[in-house]
């Protein structure tokens, strides 16, 4: 029977949960993630554990953080001045914002502390910092 390797697509349903057991991301009663392997398109933990599956094989794999999102990077915490967001936002701690870069990227961030004068933005990935938990099922392989 044939293995997923570089170069294949696959079709693959997933169920991702942290450590406590609490599912962030699931495929259920959607159609299964394709991807090609070898192109990157996902967290290269995730692809890796693919690699080597058989068609209807199931498997549960970790990811450390460091193959995953990796770690949570204090240089990715910004400190602006409550001045500078919009007059329309009101800002609560957890709420999504985006902000643009020197070069016009939009990035997504977080808001993580609120002062009288200063906003905290958190452009960490929100699964930056964690291990995840994939339980797999490798659906189909097309070279």
């Amino acid at each position: 029977m044939q293995e997923a390797k570089k170069g294949d697509t696959v079709k693959v349903h997933y169920k991702g949960t942290f450590e406590d057991g609490v599912v962030f991301d699931e495929s259920k009663g959607r159609d299964p993630l394709e991807l090609k392997l070898g192109e990157r398109a996902v967290i290269p933990g995730f692809e890796d554990a693919v690699v080597g599956m058989k068609e209807g094989e199931a498997k549960t794999r970790t990811i450390p953080c460091d193959e995953a999102y990796g770690p949570r990077r204090e240089e990715m915490m910004l400190r602006v001045p409550r001045s500078q967001l919009p007059d329309e936002i009101d800002p609560e701690i957890g709420q999504q914002l985006q902000v643009t870069t020197d070069q016009g990227q939009a990035v997504p961030v977080m808001i993580a502390e609120i002062s009288e004068e200063e906003v905290t933005l958190d452009a960490n990935h929100p699964l930056a910092g964690k291990d995840l938990t994939f339980e797999l099922e490798l659906v189909e392989i097309s070279s």
